[in-house]
């Protein structure tokens, strides 16, 4: 364990053996850090926050603070990082507001400087915050997102997997699976075509998403009429069943095709 002798670092933290620590962190009494994770300077951990194996805090990050939710009543709340996460400078994180309710991050996550994760939001893995980027509380996003510089996400939004969001724009409502969105608000403005062919999808899987796109998001279709088009008029692999899924199951309203 090398942690920098200006560090303060409360004795019942629960730290792995071979974790690093540098000058002028402060890391609280309910902290747990897991093996190979490293702490930057100046950066501050606290609260029941759980940090795991090989995530990288750079420095000034404050992780773990009170939620900024006038809610909030001082209760145990928690905030649970997962594995091999970049957590760049003056990032923040926070836990749940409720007695007993947490903050989910899980692994690979990218979070560019000045970014935010507010109370009781659920991040997926392998996603992209880019610089200032912001959840307020609530939010979700699946796997594979990318949030662009700036953007801010409203509270209770979800945002599907493998979407990519432009820079500033201003999300208010829940973003399709595999979509290109920019804007404010943001606006659908088709197939996020990057992101499918890094995952590997087949030209078959390609072809019947870019078609349920036309349909939901640019014929002019309210969307319970879209859905049922696209069942009738387009193969349901599995991708298109789960944007469809999506789409029924959403809560805050879709986002819409751009004019």
């Amino acid at each position: 364990m090398r942690i920098h002798p200006t560090a303060i670092v409360d004795k019942k933290a629960k730290l792995a053996d071979d974790i690093e620590v540098g000058p002028y962190a402060i890391i609280g009494p309910n902290v747990e850090i897991a093996k190979g994770a490293i702490v930057g300077p100046r950066t501050t951990v606290e609260g029941y926050t759980i940090i795991g194996e090989g995530t990288r805090i750079f420095t000034s990050a404050v992780i773990g603070s009170a939620p900024q939710d006038l809610k909030y009543k001082g209760k145990k709340t928690f905030l649970k990082i997962g594995k091999k996460n970049i957590i760049r400078e003056y990032v923040t994180m926070n836990p749940g507001t409720e007695e007993g309710t947490s903050t989910s991050v899980g692994d690979e996550n990218l979070f560019m400087a000045y970014s935010h994760v507010a109370h009781n939001c659920r991040v997926g893995n392998n996603c992209v915050i880019a610089n200032a980027g912001t959840l307020a509380g609530h939010v979700t996003l699946e796997d594979k997102v990318v949030l662009g510089g700036f953007a801010g996400v409203h509270q209770f939004t979800r945002v599907g997997k493998m979407a990519i969001i432009g820079g500033c724009s201003k999300v208010v409502q829940d973003i399709p699976p595999f979509s290109t969105c920019d804007g404010n608000p943001a606006r659908v403005y088709g197939l996020n075509l990057v992101g499918v062919r890094r995952a590997c999808m087949s030209q078959k899987v390609q072809r019947e998403l870019k078609k349920a796109f036309k349909i939901l998001f640019h014929s002019g279709l309210v969307l319970k009429n879209g859905i049922e088009k696209v069942k009738k008029e387009i193969e349901l692999v599995e991708e298109v069943k789960y944007l469809l899924d999506f789409l029924k199951n959403s809560e805050r309203g879709i986002c819409r095709g751009s004019k």
